[in-house]
């Protein structure tokens, strides 16, 4: 059986059906003109895996620093510390430069600082900065025996360990480009500061990174975020994450910490934070406005460096090459997975 309208209400609801169907079509043309954007789905860049940092060649060099004595300012050693870095680093393919500069220390005592900077892949525009100090400190005001107090501090975990670290990347570096320009900088003056001062001598500290944050190697030098080796050579050594590193460069500390996971060494990088150490990174980050962070030696629990900070008994014996290892895999990890 067919239905059929009577002819009184057949318009209307013809009228009503046109309507419908207008409306009907006009949303179905919206729909069509819609670009539709598709969700771009987040790709995570697949890890790249760093060659093996070898502890036996970065202990190596470390040890050659210590065999020189300590590397005072004004000594033979000290100029002797100078030219070999200057050759380790020409023989690994590096453009060294020697930055001089005035400097006063706290003593009244004028001196010609001495900033070494080795440049990997100096063409590059996107560059990351790797330091540590290289000079030992002129006395060791933390012995209790009065004649030792005099005499000046190895230095081989306070400033040898973290230079032996950086010689150790600079040869890797070599051998694999990384892609990215890597600029390693060894401090002068580090370690000459006022004993036993306070807040107001802090800066009686760091000459050589203040002189250098103040006048960069190169006009108009930036780098994406630097890294400070200190004190990186020591047995069971505990690198907590430091106050102006958290404040100036906390993204580099999670990622400097998240690269020690991935690689092996998360044991030696505690995640806890504790108070501010006036260090090389405070004026990199203050003056010259580069992100970075103190990878140091502190022990967050007993609230002091390592047992034989600023002590006559800061060598050779103090460096487990376990420590070198955790440090320098854990930088390649962060400069070979760093885009470029």
């Amino acid at each position: 059986m067919k239905y059929s309208f009577p002819s009184a209400l057949c318009f209307p609801f013809k009228i009503f059906i046109a309507v419908c169907l207008f409306y009907s079509c006009s949303e179905n043309k919206q729909k069509e003109d819609e670009v539709v954007v598709p969700e771009k789905p987040i790709v995570s860049k697949p890890r790249v895996i760093p060659p093996d940092f070898n502890s036996d060649s970065s202990f190596s060099f470390v040890k050659s620093q210590a065999d020189m004595g300590p590397r005072v300012p004004g000594s033979k050693a000290h100029e002797k510390s100078i030219e070999y870095f200057k050759k380790q680093f020409e023989r690994f393919g590096a453009q060294v430069l020697i930055q001089t500069g005035n400097a006063t220390t706290f003593d009244g005592k004028p001196w010609l600082l001495k900033n070494i900077v080795a440049s990997i892949n100096p063409q590059t525009t996107n560059r990351i900065l790797l330091a540590a100090h290289y000079d030992s400190r002129p006395f060791s005001e933390k012995e209790t025996d009065a004649k030792l107090k005099g005499k000046p501090c190895p230095g081989v975990n306070d400033g040898a360990s973290g230079v032996g670290v950086l010689l150790e990347v600079a040869r890797i570096l070599q051998q694999k480009n990384p892609g990215i320009g890597v600029d390693i900088i060894l401090f002068d003056l580090e370690d000459y500061g006022m004993p036993n001062g306070g807040p107001e001598m802090a800066d009686s500290w760091c000459l050589g990174s203040q002189y250098w944050s103040k006048n960069p190697h190169k006009q108009n030098y930036s780098a994406r975020f630097g890294v400070l080796l200190d004190m990186v050579g020591a047995k069971d050594a505990m690198f907590a994450r430091e106050g102006y590193s958290a404040f100036y460069a906390n993204d580099i500390l999670d990622k400097v910490w998240k690269a020690a996971d991935k690689c092996g060494s998360g044991k030696y990088f505690n995640k806890e934070e504790y108070g501010e150490i006036t260090d090389d990174h405070y004026y990199i980050n203050k003056i010259a406005q580069i992100p970075c962070i103190d990878i140091l030696h502190y022990d967050i629990y007993k609230g002091s460096f390592f047992e034989h900070h600023h002590k006559n008994s800061d060598d050779l014996s103090t460096i487990d090459k376990n420590t070198l290892k955790a440090v320098g895999q854990t930088l390649l990890e962060v400069i070979y997975n760093e885009d470029h």
